[in-house]
């Protein structure tokens, strides 16, 4: 598989504060990879390093073909757009005035690209209009908007809906998978809207106190989200024996309560548990949010807000 990032042990100290710990990261060439933790979790750190703003105290990471040490690395950052923490646009220059500027930072030859991707965003007919009078969902289209120029192959996006109202989320999350889909760029989204991040996500990175914890692709996550039939029982070691014996799947939560992954006839299986001595108190469907496996992965549910995988 290709990668367009790839980090193996980064850490950075900030003299006896570890912000990162033996980070290792890959990131596949494509992915819309959605970058999860709590704040002050690591995520903007790596970032910045991920961007040429910050040197890593340790370990090192390859982007886009190029190591941290290469002398071309100046050349795979180019390749590059971010939008850390607030979109870098020039508040008192108007959408286009801001897309030459950049073009004119990137030493690009010309123009030609500023008319198409202001229509690409959605910001074609904002005129002469000033940035400081563009709404919150425009700024961030903007901020997007500067970030491609250059073409990028790789976009990293710092909580790009942060405070939109639910049409500007909505168009930020068409824009992303548009760019996505039809030119192929890869996405790094840091977000804590799980909900919006489900949506869109290929791939999932969790990281907890400067550590990865996690890295899986959506499908290996839906896997983990599945239905099951939540069951409540006097004992749920006599569960186990039951489900066991027919072959059904299931996890125990705790010592009385365990998901099963199957159809459950209730009348059959009360005489199945009834044999072994075991009641059933409850019995109820439940889905496993992306929230719930976040929370059972990292604990604590400090700045994330729910979602439904």
């Amino acid at each position: 598989m290709e990668y367009v990032f790839k980090a193996n042990g980064i850490s950075k100290q900030y003299g006896k504060f570890t912000a990162l710990s033996d980070v290792n990261m890959e990131i596949p060439k494509g992915a819309i990879y959605g970058f999860v933790g709590k704040n002050g979790a690591g995520k903007t750190t790596l970032i910045r390093i991920m961007c040429g703003l910050q040197k890593a105290s340790s370990g090192f990471y390859e982007l886009l073909g190029k190591t941290a040490d290469d002398v071309d690395i100046s050349k795979a950052r180019r390749r590059m757009g971010a939008v850390v923490e607030s979109p870098a646009i020039y508040k008192d220059m108007s959408a286009r005035d801001n897309l030459i500027q950049q073009c004119l930072v990137l030493g690009l030859p010309d123009f030609s690209c500023v008319d198409e991707i202001l229509s690409l965003v959605g910001l074609s007919g904002t005129g002469k209009k000033k940035a400081r009078h563009f709404s919150l969902g425009m700024r961030q289209r903007l901020g997007i908007a500067v970030a491609l120029c250059g073409d990028p192959d790789f976009i990293v996006l710092d909580e790009p809906i942060n405070g939109l109202d639910p049409q500007g989320i909505i168009e930020i999350r068409e824009l992303i998978l548009k760019l996505n889909r039809e030119r192929g760029i890869t996405f790094l989204i840091s977000s804590h809207i799980l909900d919006e991040l489900s949506k869109i996500a290929t791939n999932y990175g969790f990281i907890d106190k400067g550590h990865i914890v996690r890295q899986m692709s959506s499908k290996e996550l839906k896997k983990e989200c599945r239905k099951s039939v939540r069951m409540k029982v006097s004992d749920v070691g006599l569960l186990t024996k039951v489900m066991e014996e027919k072959g059904i799947e299931y996890k125990v939560i705790d010592n009385s309560t365990a998901d099963v992954y199957s159809s459950i006839n209730f009348s059959e299986i009360a005489k199945d548990f009834d044999k072994v001595g075991c009641s059933i108190f409850t019995m109820e469907e439940h889905d496993e949010s992306l929230e719930a496996f976040y929370l059972s992965l990292l604990g604590g549910g400090e700045n994330v807000q729910k979602s439904v995988c």
